[in-house]
């Protein structure tokens, strides 16, 4: 491996690494991570994925802008693409798979998405990649909405739903512009039949359950892993569609939000999931995201809202590799949410204590629990996320460790919507056992808590402003859990509050506190509540909602 290490980089006057393969472009620091192999260049028979657009590609002002200018570009191409023309199966040569590629909705919106990450998938030849796809652009959220429409009509009327009209239109374009072949064309039109008739039974029923609600989702990443596979074949590439659940990615049975179970789910992936097929052929894997089945039940689950990125993580950790490559639509992990501040810059590295601060704390590019297959695996598992629309960005690397001595922040998160409770009782003091009553009542009520803050006679913490579909806390909710807290204490809740969060480098809190105080004094705003987080590594503040975005634009400002 330092043999390997060696090889892949070079050392400039300064002593910063820089990584010599196409696969890694940016310098860092003293990097002290990221086991990574080198990719041979394209061979001649490989496609050329982005010709002209990567010799003429011209700096913006952020990733926001360039995100935006990539995506409009790519929406004026040809509605039947004919990027798969001369496609190589890549990694041929290699006895076992080597990485994991997940891409998300947005990366695989329509047909022309499609064509260009199956050129993604084939153009590094030195790579035997499991591919994992979510659903194709918005077809999770029209999943859910036809399946609440179907409780309030007839079962005559389901064809007719506006949303399931929008999944049918989206899929069967895809399939006639892609020009698949008859059998996958059978697949998809057999999956529509099947969902439809499960809309129809909500519709007769007038009830959708947690179990129901996960079988109607699954059908966006049944859908476009099928398509997938199906346009690889019809290019020549060798390639087979699974369902996660039947590779054997086992969860409990809580539906709509099941936890995975490693260790039985990674002994049957190991079985099942093949390299080679029956003649002996190396073998394009093809995995449904987010989908598992119950332990019990052998349901089909799904692990959460953004759950496919847990899905490639788990999958890079069961299969011993070193590398899972997480394709999204930005530049990689920012040091902002662009749409707040346009300046935000790619991280090029970043630990997974950090990433997982950011997930938690509102970073939308990865899924919070995507980060537990790291800690989980024995061996150097790195993520890299890297933009499917700029594929010449080399993106973010999130790694075990990396030397901080150099850095001082890495981000800066805003989470908004947020309910601030403040808990007051004169009973605490001195008192053990009170804690547990005031977290009782949020379990009771399933209520998640964000941040924590706790002195001699008060408890504040913040709210998680959303349950697993995306569903604000309800004025009821926050009723009862004012009401459940009885003679026990006085409770105040505050709404419309934001958390700002400074993840960066733990030993030097005091610089990032000074700078941060300085900076909200100039904009004349008072944190309401500060908590370190356990990590060491985030500072939490909670700001009225309406100063949120001039809060971060000015840290951002001042910061990078």
């Amino acid at each position: 491996a330092a043999a390997s290490m060696a090889a892949a980089t070079a050392t400039d006057g300064q002593g910063v690494r820089r990584r010599t393969g196409s696969r890694a472009l940016v310098a860092w620091p003293h990097a002290r991570c990221c086991r990574s192999r080198r990719f041979a260049p394209r061979r001649s028979g490989a496609p050329a994925l982005a010709s002209a657009r990567h010799g003429e590609e011209r700096p913006t002002k952020g990733p926001a802008a360039s995100a935006a200018a990539q995506r409009a570009q790519h929406s004026e191409q040809a509605a039947v693409p004919s990027a798969g023309l001369g496609m190589v199966q890549p990694g041929t040569h290699q006895k076992k798979f080597t990485t994991v590629y997940k891409f998300g909705g947005t990366s695989v919106a329509d047909a022309a998405r499609m064509a260009e990450v199956a050129n993604i998938v084939c153009l590094f030849q030195e790579e035997a990649p499991v591919v994992v796809l979510s659903a194709m652009g918005k077809t999770t959220n029209n999943l859910i909405r036809a399946g609440e429409q179907a409780l309030h009509c007839s079962s005559n009327e389901v064809r007719g739903l506006e949303p399931l009209e929008k999944i049918f239109q989206l899929h069967r374009e895809t399939v006639e512009a892609l020009k698949l072949p008859d059998d996958t064309k059978k697949e998809v039109e057999d999956l529509l039949h099947e969902l439809q008739q499960l809309l129809v039974g909500v519709s007769l029923l007038k009830d959708l359950t947690p179990r129901s609600l996960d079988s109607l989702v699954s059908f966006g990443e049944r859908l476009s892993t099928r398509i997938f596979a199906g346009y690889l074949r019809a290019n020549g590439i060798k390639s087979v569609q699974h369902d996660a659940f039947e590779l054997g990615v086992t969860t409990t049975d809580n539906f709509t939000d099941g936890d995975l179970l490693y260790e039985l789910s990674s002994s049957q992936v190991n079985k099942n999931l093949g390299r080679f097929d029956e003649q002996g052929h190396p073998v394009l894997p093809v995995v449904t995201g987010f989908l598992g089945r119950g332990m019990s039940t052998g349901a089909i689950t799904t692990l959460g809202r953004g759950g496919s990125d847990l899905t490639s993580t788990f999958l890079g950790a069961a299969l011993g590799m070193d590398e899972v490559i997480v394709w999204k639509d930005v530049d990689g992990v920012l040091t902002t949410d662009p749409r707040v501040c346009p300046e935000a810059k790619p991280i090029p590295l970043l630990t997974v204590a950090e990433a997982t601060e950011l997930a938690y704390f509102g970073a939308t590019v990865l899924h919070p629990q995507s980060m537990m297959p790291l800690f989980e695996c024995k061996q150097d598992l790195n993520v890299r996320v890297r933009n499917s629309y700029n594929p010449s960005a080399p993106g973010s690397i999130i790694c075990k460790e990396r030397d901080m001595s150099s850095s001082l922040l890495s981000s800066i998160v805003l989470k908004s919507g947020v309910t601030l409770v403040d808990i007051v009782s004169r009973r605490m003091l001195g008192q053990y056992g009170f804690l547990s009553k005031v977290f009782r009542v949020f379990e009771e009520l399933e209520i998640s808590v964000d941040v924590v803050a706790t002195s001699e006679v008060s408890v504040s913490v913040t709210l998680d402003p959303s349950k697993i579909w995306s569903r604000d806390l309800g004025d009821d909710e926050l009723r009862m859990l004012k009401q459940s807290f009885g003679n026990l204490a006085k409770v105040d809740l505050q709404k419309g509050r934001s958390i700002i969060s400074l993840i960066g480098n733990a030993e030097r809190s005091c610089e990032i506190l000074e700078t941060t105080f300085c900076v909200l004094r100039g904009l004349d705003v008072n944190p309401e509540m500060i908590s370190k987080g356990a990590y060491k590594n985030n500072i939490a503040m909670i700001v009225p909602e309406k100063d949120g975005h001039r809060c971060i634009q000015a840290l951002h400002q001042r910061f990078f």
